[in-house]
């Protein structure tokens, strides 16, 4: 299916005024559904816009797994109407973008669930990573941690049973896999414990906490978007901010002190328990290399390894 195609209606119905992005029209084959979703998404588009009385208002955006177009409301407000491809990490987001009415994250106009669809309040594409040091973007990211973080609805799933799904793989990884065998061990025991813990969940968290999910708006000077949330820990939440922006860690010369500076910056400023954050980031490095192992499937690239390397720089520079 040609980019083109993915961009218009069949069957004589009206064309959306812009191609749907080819890097998100490309073929995923590890993803069930995805190809549908693609097909059907012009047509969605079309009918959401119609059926909200939205205008189009600019070229579309998008993540890895969303289409996000700017729109005008019927009364003139800016907005974008966000179209997301079913999977479990989107499942809940309208939930806690709904409760949060606004409170620090960009504010929900109207969701149809059913569809993956929101509305919301458009922001500008400035995020954190044009604040130039990065431990002062890891302090605004954190500011905002005791504002979202409110009780965990009902619908969430917990983050407990995701870690328990996951330290069980951690047992399955082969002993001469190119994980220190002492981090691996010590990221299974962590996942029990925490799996046991009834302070491991309750919490509505974001889940991918990170500076490109933080946006310049005009309501305020940075408001959230994009959760993957959880009945969850807080604690969980500080590990994106140490892979993220890994470049200037390394050019930094010293990866542990720069690694240290930004955890020690958000466990600061949203009061956390250091001991806790610490755990959990070992737990989510070791997790991310363990997935970078099973994605590569035995052939590992040079950025694989690098990936990895980070992982467990990142994990060694909090523990020790």
């Amino acid at each position: 299916m040609s980019s083109r195609e993915a961009g218009g209606v069949r069957q004589g119905s009206p064309l959306i005024p812009f191609e749907i992005p080819p890097d998100l029209a490309a073929p995923r084959p590890g993803e069930p559904g995805w190809l549908a979703w693609i097909e059907a998404l012009p047509r969605l588009v079309r009918d959401v816009v119609d059926e909200w009385e939205l205008t189009y208002d600019g070229e579309p955006m998008h993540g890895y797994c969303a289409l996000v177009v700017p729109v005008l409301m019927a009364d003139g407000r800016s907005a974008v109407a966000k179209f997301s491809w079913p999977h479990d990490e989107e499942e809940h987001e309208y939930l806690l973008m709904q409760a949060l009415h606004g409170n620090g994250a960009a504010l929900l106009y109207r969701a149809d669930p059913a569809r993956q669809v929101m509305l919301l309040e458009r922001l500008h594409s400035r995020d954190l990573r044009s604040v130039a040091d990065d431990v002062e973007a890891c302090e605004i990211t954190a500011s905002f941690y005791e504002r979202i973080h409110i009780a965990a609805m009902p619908q969430l799933r917990t983050l407990t049973t995701y870690i328990a799904r996951w330290t069980d793989d951690l047992r399955r990884l082969p002993r001469d896999a190119p994980i220190p065998r002492r981090l691996v061990e010590q990221a299974i025991s962590l996942g029990d414990d925490f799996v046991a813990d009834p302070a491991s969940v309750g919490v509505a968290i974001h889940g991918d906490l990170h500076f490109e999910n933080v946006l310049a708006a005009d309501r305020e000077p940075w408001l959230v978007i994009d959760p993957k949330p959880m009945s969850g820990d807080p604690h969980y939440e500080v590990s994106p901010l140490l892979w993220n922006r890994w470049d200037e860690i390394v050019e930094s010369g010293d990866v542990r002190r720069a690694v240290r500076r930004r955890f020690h910056a958000v466990v600061d400023v949203a009061g956390l328990d250091e001991g806790r954050a610490r755990d959990w980031v070992v737990i989510r490095e070791v997790h991310n290399a363990m997935w970078t192992l099973h994605d590569a499937d035995g052939d590992l690239s040079d950025g694989d390894r690098e990936w990895i390397t980070a992982a467990v720089a990142i994990a060694k520079a909090v523990r020790d």
